[in-house]
């Protein structure tokens, strides 16, 4: 889903200036480790992940952003870490500025298919997790994309 309601109103209020946004994002592995990627709309690479929504907690939001962008039902089975400030600001190609303070989630697969929603994502993919950080547009740790059993 593109901009919630909650935030057109909020940007309607305040222009394109930097708004900080709570957030989550999902690392899901495969059977053989890899980690889900996705390829934005916009051309950039990203975990699943999104905005929380007013009322919503942060593993509801997890498992929406998951459904709505790539198909997958989760189960968040661990908070991994919290992350944020000016490495998480971005500028979006409207010249909207946000900064995220983004609740990471490992991610288990319960159901679903793998489909890309075509109005946030266009495409997906198993990506080992030493190449997934360079691909994305925000700098998270090398360690996150572990799988569970390889973590210390």
């Amino acid at each position: 889903m593109p901009m919630s309601p909650y935030m057109q109103d909020l940007r309607a209020k305040v222009g394109p200036d930097l708004i900080l946004i709570p957030a989550v994002a999902a690392v899901i592995h495969d059977e053989a480790g890899r980690v889900l990627v996705l390829r934005q709309v916009t051309g950039h690479h990203s975990l699943p992940a999104g905005a929380i929504d007013p009322g919503e907690s942060p593993r509801e939001a997890v498992v929406r952003e998951v459904r709505e962008e790539c198909g997958y039902e989760v189960v968040p089975s661990r908070l991994i870490d919290v992350f944020g400030g000016h490495d998480f600001r971005l500028i979006y190609p409207n010249g909207h500025v946000v900064e995220a303070t983004a609740c990471v989630f490992g991610c288990d697969v319960v159901g679903g298919q793998l489909r890309c929603d075509g109005v946030e994502t266009t495409q997906a993919a198993w990506v080992p997790p030493e190449d997934v950080p360079a691909m994305l547009a925000v700098p998270f740790p090398d360690w996150i994309f572990e799988p569970p059993a390889r973590r210390g």
